[in-house]
């Protein structure tokens, strides 16, 4: 199962057999307004809270999630989910619903990888038939925690990028249709040095360099043998940065069909409040188990490598004038009958 040293082999293939993305009002005016499940018309997801409105997308998703895959609750062998928000209580609250075994796992925005490649792991393992996986955010819940409320409209620099309001689910099986996963290359922190809450895509590329690295180095494979390598909320400002490093290990994705969540989920001609581009545990969630994984359901994509990363930074550390330490973990996603 371990292929060198970071990249889990899935002998099984595990089948991602149903998904479910919901999202708010913004992603809903986006390019990929048609993948989604369902889109809420307004940010307050008709709670009296900002976290509850969260906690709401992520119960909404879950119970979707089961549906599409023909499986009730009850069948599930674990629920493996994460936030943003302290004690990640939007995860813990949603489990209280769902009842099934909880695994509640920190990776910022990589949680959405993090969760699925546990998941696989389990179910290849032969210690589940059931997981679901899934993560949510919420742009009110999060701009209030690690950086101004939404009310005080604080000036952002350019750099900066816009937390998305979203939820997506994915079940995992041993057996069944679907999307299978075939590897999961689990990151290692990278820091180097950036304070700056508001330039989350330069502190994050090199976590997402790093695990490329080495998830090529392990498998022995090569950017070109994927349809779609695309990371998870890095930007406009990560996203070049994350090539450049590359292409100084002798990598180059130029010839690539090389993407990122950030920048796929808004239009920012059309939508400049999210400036540099989308982020949050939502962002890379909503656009893989939706967006992505409907192309290759049509076979439009065969093989594709999600590079979900995370800043895994708090209030409190940032007030004690700490950097940011940042994580990426990459799943790879082959559509059934082809070639591994």
């Amino acid at each position: 199962m371990l292929m060198g040293k970071q990249t889990w082999e899935f002998k099984t293939k595990p089948a991602i057999i149903g998904t479910a993305t919901v999202v708010g009002p913004e992603e809903g005016a986006g390019p990929l307004s048609n993948t989604f499940d369902f889109v809420y018309d307004n940010l307050e997801i008709d709670e009296k809270t900002w976290e509850k409105a969260e906690r709401k997308l992520l119960e909404h998703a879950s119970s979707l999630a089961l549906v599409h895959a023909g499986i009730n609750k009850e069948d599930l062998s674990f629920f493996i989910s994460g936030d943003l928000m302290n004690q990640i209580i939007t995860a813990t609250f949603a489990a209280r619903e769902i009842q099934a075994p909880y695994l509640g796992v920190f990776g910022a925005c990589s949680t959405s990888m993090e969760s699925l490649a546990l998941a696989a792991f389990l179910t290849d393992a032969g210690g589940a038939n059931y997981v679901m996986a899934g993560t949510a955010s919420h742009n009110c819940t999060v701009e209030k925690q690690f950086r101004y409320p939404t009310e005080y409209g604080s000036q952002k620099p350019p750099t900066a990028q816009y937390t998305i309001t979203g939820s997506g689910c994915a079940v995992v099986a041993r057996q069944g249709t679907g999307p299978r996963i075939t590897h999961a290359t689990i990151g290692r922190i990278q820091d180097l040095g950036v304070k700056d809450p508001f330039n989350m895509g330069a502190a994050m590329a090199p976590a997402a360099a790093d695990t490329l690295v080495a998830h090529f180095r392990d498998t022995g494979r090569k950017p070109g043998d994927y349809d779609l390598i695309v990371t998870g909320d890095l930007a406009s400002v990560g996203h070049p940065i994350v090539k450049e490093i590359l292409g100084r290990d002798g990598l180059s994705m130029e010839a690539t069909n090389f993407d990122d969540c950030g920048l796929m989920i808004y239009d920012r001609d059309k939508q400049p409040f999210v400036i540099a581009g989308g982020s949050g545990c939502g962002c890379s969630a909503v656009v893989t188990y939706g967006h992505i994984l409907q192309k290759m359901k049509k076979k439009e994509l065969n093989r594709v490598l999600v590079v979900a990363t995370g800043a895994l930074l708090s209030p409190l550390s940032y007030q004690q004038g700490e950097s940011i330490p940042c994580i990426a973990h990459a799943v790879a996603l082959e559509q059934e009958g082809i070639n591994s």
